[in-house]
């Protein structure tokens, strides 16, 4: 019996001890373990009281519910059973010993029960990615933008590419197969190029939100920086509500990057508070300057900060996008404070509590934007096989001509494999221990 062919079984919940735990087992002979576990089997799909025992003593082991899925109308598509049981280590750690008696049967490893859903056809590839963004999901925007794409968002148009893409090359193997015979019309190129051409024109449209769907998933980066001693460490206490960095007046007290998530709109985002920028000789500094100015360089946005006090305030280092803060307005006057905001600063005060809304509120609306609606595409893996079909479809187009069907046809197959890749068709062995490598087991 090779692993494919073990009944797996797995605490399928939370962590014990808990009011509930949800045993899950699933194989060819997930059926033989509830027989022996409980001495019967319930009607399909309908929860039934059982008393589950030792068949070797014959001993109680706990009160439960037991429910069976004969395959393949089940969630892995082969026979599964789940008994849900009271949340304690011991009784589990019992049912467990039972189980792993039985001929055939061994404990699930990580994201094994939705691998073996992605082998029956019950998933596919972007909906085993949107079931992981699920789990793994933190805020209301990386939920519902996870949820959409577990339910098929991206599966289903790529399906409608992939498909679309099938009858322009169906259009070209009859010019290229029958173009001889007197019922194939004479310019088949011509069509099958327009639509070719529509086809990549809707790929690449989707592949603008891409950027969009990823930082979502993974979370939007904050950078607080600038010199020595301007409050960063202060400010991200403030933003943080609680201390997580150390605040003196000793400049170059952070060294290493500290890193504070925040829920701003529904978004994930990572603010974090970065080494003062300076010249020093203290290599220590240095190194925690070098990582400063790394981190800024690949952050979605950078608060720059100075202090309002200051008439000539150090330049932000060039990067994608930031955002002047003076801090320390409670150091200046009130006309001061009017000025720096004209100019586009967010003036704030971490001690006073000073402007702190009005930079969250700037914070909120530029994590907001990448919420909106769920994107289609929301995986490297996703946009990198999108590309190619769109780089695929365009080749064709490029040498679309008559005499060159055999060719363009060449070109198009390989898209259409690419669109493939996305849902898993083809191709995909060798992604999917990285695909399933963050799977909890029982998942």
């Amino acid at each position: 019996m090779t692993a494919s062919e073990d009944t797996i079984y797995a605490l399928s919940s939370g962590r014990l001890p808990a009011a509930i735990a949800v045993v899950r087992i699933s194989g060819p002979k997930a059926r033989i373990g509830l027989e022996t576990l409980t001495g019967k089997v319930p009607e399909p799909r309908r929860a039934a009281y059982a008393m589950v025992r030792d068949p070797k003593t014959g001993e109680l082991i706990d009160d439960a519910l037991a429910l069976w899925f004969p395959g393949p109308k089940s969630e892995t598509g082969e026979d599964t059973v789940e008994l849900h049981l009271h949340g304690g280590r011991a009784i589990v750690a019992a049912v467990f010993g039972v189980l792993a008696r039985l001929d055939g049967f061994r404990p699930a490893v990580a994201g094994e029960f939705t691998r073996r859903a992605l082998r029956h056809g019950k998933l596919d590839l972007a909906a085993v990615e949107g079931l992981g963004d699920l789990v793994a999901a933190e805020t209301e925007a990386q939920r519902r933008q996870a949820l959409a794409q577990f339910r098929g968002a991206l599966s289903a148009r790529v399906e409608a590419w992939r498909e679309r893409l099938v009858a322009v090359l169906a259009k070209l193997e009859a010019a290229i197969d029958f173009v001889d015979e007197g019922d194939v019309p004479e310019d088949l190129l011509t069509p099958a190029v327009a639509a070719a051409r529509e086809l990549a024109k809707e790929i690449r449209t989707a592949l603008l939100d891409a950027e969009r769907g990823e930082r979502l998933r993974e979370g939007f980066v904050v950078a607080l920086a600038g010199p020595p001693n301007v409050g960063k460490s202060t400010l991200l206490n403030r933003l943080a509500q609680r201390d997580v960095a150390i605040v003196t007046d000793i400049p170059g007290t952070t060294r290493d990057p500290i890193e504070v998530a925040l829920d701003l709109g529904g978004v994930p985002v990572a603010l974090v508070d970065t080494a003062g920028v300076r010249e020093t000789s203290d290599r220590v500094e240095a190194e925690g300057v070098r990582r400063a100015l790394d981190r800024a360089a690949h952050a979605d946005l950078v608060l720059w900060l100075t202090e309002a006090s200051d008439p000539n305030p150090q330049p932000a280092p060039s990067t994608r996008r930031v955002q002047a803060v003076r801090t320390k307005a409670d150091l200046v006057d009130s006309e001061t404070q009017r000025r720096l905001s004209a100019s586009d600063s967010i003036c704030v005060s971490a001690t006073e509590n000073t402007g702190i809304d009005s930079l969250l509120k700037f914070l909120t609306a530029e994590a907001e934007a990448l919420a909106g609606e769920p994107a289609v595409v929301t995986h490297a893996r996703q946009r990198h096989a999108l590309t190619e079909a769109a780089e695929r479809i365009e080749a064709g187009i490029a040498i679309a001509k008559p005499g060159q069907e055999e060719l363009v046809a060449e070109e198009f197959r390989l898209a259409a494999r690419a669109l493939g890749r996305v849902t898993g068709r083809v191709d995909v062995e060798d992604v999917l221990d990285l695909v399933f490598r963050n799977f909890c087991i029982g998942k």
